[in-house]
């Protein structure tokens, strides 16, 4: 499942105008885009910090302090984008940076 082409939808408040879309060549990359978000997110809070650490349940807070947010991923033998949840796109993150970690 790691090279399957995925787009995340996202919209980060109630505006409309929010809406966006993130295109990634694997669940992978897509996975490290959230985190990066959230990374640019705690830089542009904190400008003078240097170092800025953050713990999974700061990562939830943020994905769940989103208006919206879903995947498409390309499922190679159906021909077709699968929809997953916000919760998916947790457990994926949380798989992710468990496997960064060791």
């Amino acid at each position: 499942m790691a090279n399957k082409h995925t787009i995340v939808l996202m919209q980060t408040s109630q505006n409309r105008s929010t809406r966006t879309f993130m295109d990634y060549g694997s669940i992978t990359q897509a996975m490290d885009g959230i985190c990066g978000l959230y990374e640019r997110k705690l830089k542009e809070l904190n400008p003078a910090t240097r170092n800025i650490t953050y713990d999974i349940a700061d990562l939830y807070n943020f994905i769940d302090g989103l208006t919206d947010l879903s995947a498409l991923v390309y499922d190679h033998t159906i021909q077709a984008y699968l929809p997953y949840d916000r919760q998916w796109m947790k457990h994926r993150v949380f798989q992710r940076l468990k496997r960064l970690a060791n």
